[in-house]
């Protein structure tokens, strides 16, 4: 009897589970809450490059000036013009309500945009604004400025001391030398009272006295202070060590464990929306309330020594030593930065008759680069599209999916062999640069030409394209596919994996012999020359064998399924993400098992085996957790209805630079390389890299890379953002923007010249529908 109420006990629960896992997600109770699309202010970089160093910049309303050569200049169209009549030899401008200070060798000087006034002879260090009036000061002494003219603010008798071992009974001071307030390097006014920084010393002007004493608690990072400002409760003093904060009578310190990401400070300039800005020796850095932003070269500044900064509304001026560095900030929503991407695919030329590809400079021109991954590379863009079809209904979007679909129905017709795929297709005709001469693992490439000599196809497919076939074409299948659509990504799915199944598990290429990665088979996987890969190659297998049968029905896919599942497949998966050593991870293997994840987890309702499949993802996202890549994230909370971190994956999002092109970027350097609270780094990694801080990737991303990029000669696909955007809105992780402003939703469509790639003008690909 006890034993068949377990039995009935163990259905039951059966029962339940499979119920439940065969409900829609949103039918589920979800862990996790959507994130909404808000505004939010987007960064766009512009570069004007200089013969020599740019050692201070201003704005005056909406006009920009710098110095450079010791020279004012104005910028205009990106470049700089002489504003004439000025003074030579300029060591810093300072700009209070639309009038700029002139510090020269030669004097003080006053400009108002038009005309320029030579206030004094002497060499001034700073000017600030005190109790609605300006103040500057020279090396020893603070003037007012007042009816044109300046007045040397110290009292009758000269400057009190704070020290109180000099007072008097009376409360007199009778000093033997005067109290003087310089050494200056710069003066502020906070909390109503001018203050002033000396080198490795803060004091403040109280009245008549020059209080030494005004801290109570703590002291600055360093002795070599460089700047010093205002920002409501808080005075700033910018260091080599970091910043010290002065609160109240209580001096703290900022350093790279705060998250100030270089600890080398010098300048300071108020933002434009409660931010911070700091030069550094080694770029700039917006500091918000919550949050630290790093701009470094060579995407943002021409150069990382920092020599000034200005900021007006939604602009910012960073002089260097090779120029000036531009952002702007421009409302945007996700929804628009998508749109943005969109366009950029087109305007660059990234697409070649449904593919997508990756541009790179050859012989000085921008040319399509032919890859090893094409078929990967447009999957991407397959499943971004059959996502974007399935919330939108727009038929735009479902005809870029179609084409995409038939470049991938291509890539296996294209073949002599029914299943075998090619890596890539190359025109003889059309394309342009060289055909790659690499093939997988640096072996060398394996092109094969088309009966017909059109063509050169890439064989040596390995496991990323197979997987990426399964993905993206049952996504579209299910999304975005219509009548014969369905038919053939039903039979594209079936040639493959039956092509596989009946070679034992593994690809055969044209010549007959096994392809370097396209191994599933035990004699691999469960021997130790594949062990490593045992995991998330047997979890591909699963995922592809499992999926054709769920669209075709066959049994023959069925039964091939259960026989992995017989030999361990499944329990081999829990462990599928590796680890260790660090050198030997292939970042590459994250992006094929979230595929397989994304294709396994859709169809699979048993609930034993879907168990070893969920504590592999629990296994794996814990890992990769810590770098807050939405594809991680989303593929998570999508199948298991667990919190997944949204907030950060979408402000990831949010941090993708709008240029695509690969500019060389280094953090490598920077104080702030810890691990954040809250998560782990079991992968070695010091620090989750934001976007904004590093270069579009593709879907192998990953955020622990510290520095990189191609030199400016690389202009990558944007597709990965395209893909996680519209997947999030697919299962609601991301709301719809509450805005129908067309402005927020999507960008202008300029008709210039096409910047990247000329248009392909080779023969036509075959029409398969």
């Amino acid at each position: 009897m006890i034993y068949l109420m377990s039995r009935l006990l163990k259905v039951n629960i059966f029962v339940l589970l499979t119920a439940i896992f065969s409900l829609p997600l949103a039918a589920r109770q979800t862990l996790w809450e959507p994130q909404a699309d808000k505004v939010f202010l987007q960064e766009k970089s512009e570069i004007v490059r200089t013969t020599g160093p740019v050692t201070q910049v201003a704005q005056m309303g909406e006009r920009s000036f710098a110095v450079l050569d010791g020279k004012f200049q104005e910028l205009r169209n990106g470049s700089l013009e002489p504003v004439s009549n000025g003074p030579e030899e300029i060591n810093k401008v300072e700009v209070h309500d639309h009038i700029a200070w002139i510090m020269a060798s030669s004097g003080f000087f006053r400009f108002d945009g038009n005309d320029w006034q030579k206030i004094s002879d002497d060499s001034f260090v700073d000017v600030c604004l005190h109790q609605e009036k300006v103040h500057a000061a020279t090396r020893d002494a603070i003037y007012v400025y007042e009816g044109g003219k300046l007045t040397n603010i110290e009292p009758e008798g000269g400057y009190l001391s704070s020290d109180v071992t000099m007072l008097m009974e009376d409360g007199t001071q009778v000093l033997a030398d005067p109290v003087k307030p310089g050494p200056i390097i710069a003066i502020a006014s906070y909390s109503g009272t001018l203050h002033i920084l000396q080198p490795g010393k803060l004091v403040q002007l109280s009245g008549r006295v020059i209080n030494e004493h005004l801290i109570d608690w703590g002291t600055l990072p360093s002795k070599n202070t460089f700047d010093l400002m205002s920002v409501g409760s808080r005075l700033f003093v910018s260091t080599d060590r970091g910043l010290g904060v002065l609160r109240g009578a209580s001096l703290q310190q900022i350093k790279g464990t705060e998250g100030l990401p270089v600890e080398d400070t010098r300048q300071l300039a108020q933002g434009f929306d409660q931010d911070m800005w700091i030069g550094t020796t080694r770029g700039a850095i917006r500091m918000l309330e919550d949050d630290w932003h790093y701009f470094g070269a060579d995407h943002w500044l021409p150069d990382n020594r920092v020599n000034d900064i200005a900021v007006a509304e939604n602009e910012v001026l960073i002089a260097t030593d090779g120029g000036i560095g531009i952002i702007r900030y421009e409302p945007f929503t996700l929804r628009k930065k998508s749109d943005h991407y969109e366009y950029w695919l087109d305007r660059y030329g990234h697409k070649r008759m449904g593919f997508i590809h990756t541009i790179h400079q050859y012989e000085n021109e921008w040319v399509r680069e032919i890859s090893d991954n094409d078929g990967a590379h447009t999957a991407t863009y397959l499943s971004a599209m059959s996502y974007k079809y399935a919330v939108t209904g727009e038929e735009a979007a479902r005809k870029e999916a179609v084409d995409a679909f038939q470049a991938m129905l291509w890539l296996e017709r294209v073949t002599p062999i029914d299943g075998l795929i090619a890596r890539s297709i190359w025109s003889r005709k059309g394309d342009k640069g060289e055909m790659g001469r690499r093939g997988s693992g640096g072996l060398p490439a394996k092109w094969n030409a088309t009966a017909d000599s059109l063509w050169y196809w890439k064989g040596d497919a390995s496991s990323d394209e197979i997987i990426a076939h399964f993905y993206s074409v049952s996504l579209f299948h299910d999304l975005a596919a219509r009548g014969e659509e369905k038919e053939l990504a039903k039979e594209h799915m079936r040639r493959i994996a039956g092509y596989i199944m009946e070679n034992g598990w593994v690809l055969i290429d044209a010549d007959g012999q096994t392809t370097r990665w396209g191994r599933w088979n035990p004699e691999y996987l469960l021997r130790p020359y594949g062990w490593t890969d045992r995991g998330v190659n047997g979890l591909e297998a699963l995922a592809f064998s499992y999926a054709t049968y769920a669209l075709t029905g066959e049994e023959r896919f069925k039964k091939g399924y259960e026989q992995l599942v017989d030999w361990g497949y499944a329990e081999n998966t829990v462990k599928q993400k590796n680890t260790f050593p660090p050198s030997q991870i292939a970042p590459w293997d994250d992006n094929l098992a979230f595929e397989a994840y994304n294709t396994l987890l859709r169809y699979e309702k048993d609930p034993v085996l879907r168990s070893f499949y969920l504590r592999s993802l629990e296994r794996t996202f814990e890992i990769k957790r810590m770098e807050k890549i939405p594809w991680f994230n989303f593929t998570y909370a999508a199948m298991t209805g667990n919190d997944a971190d949204l907030d950060a994956a979408v402000q990831h999002l949010r941090e993708w630079t709008l240029d695509c092109t690969e500019h060389n970027y280094r953090n490598s350097h920077r104080d702030d390389l810890f691990v954040e609270e809250g998560y782990t780094s079991y992968e070695g990694g010091l620090k989750a890299i934001s976007p904004r801080e590093s270069a579009v990737t593709r879907g192998a991303r990953r955020a622990i890379v510290l520095d990189g990029g191609r030199n400016s000669k690389r202009i990558m696909e944007p597709v990965g953002f395209i893909r996680d955007y519209w997947m999030g809105r697919h299962y609601g992780l991301i709301l719809a923007p509450d805005t129908e402003d067309p402005e927020l939703l999507e960008v202008k469509k300029g008709s210039g010249e096409n910047p990247g790639a000329a248009p392909y003008e080779g023969p036509d690909r075959p029409d398969f529908l």
